[in-house]
């Protein structure tokens, strides 16, 4: 019985590390579809949401299914709980995906701003970074791991701030970029909440390995500490 219940659980955690592989795609090709202006992608993002809705109601079926069919024991369960409830965060996540792409049809194609695209290809490489690293401390079930993705946030927050007045300051200075400006402004948004998406992950993480709700990034408006890390980055680059 035990075995079947580990071989059931494995399946879970299969498809909930295939639903993750799968979102770090759509973030991937929503930006690269907002940065090289390309509708056609933005609508396949836009189009493909419905797989990660159906990803999500499928692991939550199989949950359910496992809960009422095998009763589990309480370590089991609250892997199941942490599964579901992570799940839902990969989820919303592709929601801001979609959000995204959907901008990329919205946006002006004229007064684009090449130095704005290249921050948010930068910020998406970073937030990518994160959610593979949340997703690897989920599989080693390591808390420590997953404690180092909410540092990583800190600087996604930096990127987000110093991205965000680069885009305002050019509205100001040019009426030109006043409707870019606005979808810029959106993406850029939309990229830090991915970020903390990506650090509930982690917390989940830290709860199935201790059993203990935490919340990862208190420090997450402390401007100082966004600062100090960031200068630590530097120095080790």
């Amino acid at each position: 019985m035990r075995k079947l219940l580990s071989s059931e659980l494995a399946q879970l955690h299969d498809q909930f590390m295939q639903m993750g592989i799968n979102t770090s795609e759509q973030i991937y090709q929503a930006t690269k579809a907002f940065t090289t202006h390309d509708k056609k992608l933005a609508k396949e993002v836009i189009e493909n949401d419905q797989n990660t809705n159906r990803e999500e109601v499928s692991l939550e079926k199989e949950a359910f299914d496992f809960i009422a069919l095998q009763q589990p024991v309480a370590t089991d369960l609250r892997v199941i709980m942490v599964i579901l409830k992570a799940s839902s965060d990969l989820e919303r996540i592709g929601d801001h995906a979609v959000s995204i792409a959907q901008e990329t049809i919205r946006v002006d194609k004229n007064g684009r701003l090449p130095i704005v695209e290249k921050r948010i290809a930068d910020i998406t490489a970073k937030i990518r970074t994160m959610l593979e690293q949340a997703l690897d401390s989920y599989v080693r079930n390591d808390q420590e791991a997953a404690r180092d993705v909410a540092k990583e946030d800190l600087k996604v927050d930096k990127q987000y701030i110093t991205t965000r007045t680069l885009i305002t300051n050019a509205m100001q200075s040019d009426v030109l970029h006043a409707n870019t400006g606005s979808s810029y402004l959106m993406v850029d948004r939309m990229l830090e909440r991915i970020g903390d998406h990506i650090v509930n992950l982690a917390e989940w993480t830290v709860y199935s390995s201790t059993g203990e709700l935490t919340e990862l990034n208190q420090g997450k408006h402390n401007d100082e500490l966004i600062n100090q890390l960031i200068d630590e980055d530097n120095d080790e680059n």
